[in-house]
């Protein structure tokens, strides 16, 4: 009988020291896991940039960028959209960890201070205007046109900057820049000012076939790039990748996929 006591013991003993093996080497790769980092993305909808297809599936330039850049870099990378106007509060509580939008850096400025001062841009990898959209029948020429008249812009974005330097208007602070668009369709607005890659993806067509860009009212050239908190690691490690994906052909595809070949920088040399 001590006998059978001793060997069921020592079986218990050993199934106990696999079972424990076992849990090591799950509790190792569960780590493992915990230890991939994620990039959170802030975006907001903006054709051709960052929408999302029929299927409901966001895609766009920049998503598609964002994705081979921190998938290269080993991160996990999640998206999330973001009310433009809190976009610096978002970055400065860890809410995303870089502003990756048709994010103007060059022109706007921000209560008064300088974007660049808020934040850490990457390479300048696109270039845009802000350009004027009205009505096709709306009579508005030149800038005199607009005095008086109804401005729309999305909140705390280059276009209202813009907006703001034609003397005389009324402004009108929209959520996202294609509020904009629809405040001219229905006549609550008179004019939008937004991004041209936005508005030459929905002027003329469809529910917007009878808005047009203003010819002679646009900003000097601006540029885009991705906004990172200031001191962070990330930019360096992105601005290094984009050259990669400069070298190898990888975003003069994707310009050409989403129509922004025109626009899209494949050169980074006279930035570094």
């Amino acid at each position: 009988m001590k006998k059978l006591l001793a060997l069921i013991l020592c079986l218990l003993m050993v199934f106990s020291v696999a079972a424990c093996g076992q849990a090591d080497v799950t509790s190792t790769d569960a780590d493992a896991d915990a230890k991939k980092e994620t990039i959170v993305v802030g975006y907001t909808i903006y054709e051709p940039m960052n929408y999302k297809d029929e299927s409901g599936k966001l895609v766009g330039f920049d998503t598609e960028l964002a994705e081979k850049v921190f998938g290269n870099l080993g991160y996990d990378v999640n998206f999330k959209e973001i009310v433009w106007e809190n976009k610096y509060t978002d970055l400065n509580s860890n809410v995303i960890d870089c502003i990756w939008n048709g994010f103007t850096c060059n022109t706007a400025d921000d209560d008064g201070i300088a974007r660049k001062d808020k934040v850490d841009f990457s390479y300048n990898y696109m270039e845009n205007l802000q350009v004027v959209v009205a009505k096709k029948d709306s009579g508005i020429k030149t800038a005199a046109d607009l005095k008086g008249k109804i401005a729309s812009a999305e909140g705390g974005s280059a276009g209202e900057t813009y907006a703001k330097t034609f003397e005389g208007i009324v402004f009108k602070s929209a959520g996202v820049q294609t509020d904009s668009l629809m405040a001219v369709n229905a006549g609550t607005a008179d004019f939008a000012v937004l991004d041209n890659q936005l508005a030459k993806s929905y002027c003329g067509k469809g529910d917007y076939a009878n808005l047009e860009i203003v010819e002679g009212l646009s900003s000097d050239v601006e540029y885009y790039a991705i906004g990172f908190k200031k001191g962070s690691e990330l930019t360096a490690k992105v601005n290094a990748e984009l050259e990669k994906l400069a070298e190898d052909g990888t975003i003069a595809a994707l310009a050409k996929k989403y129509g922004v070949e025109t626009t899209a920088i494949t050169d980074f040399s006279d930035q570094k």
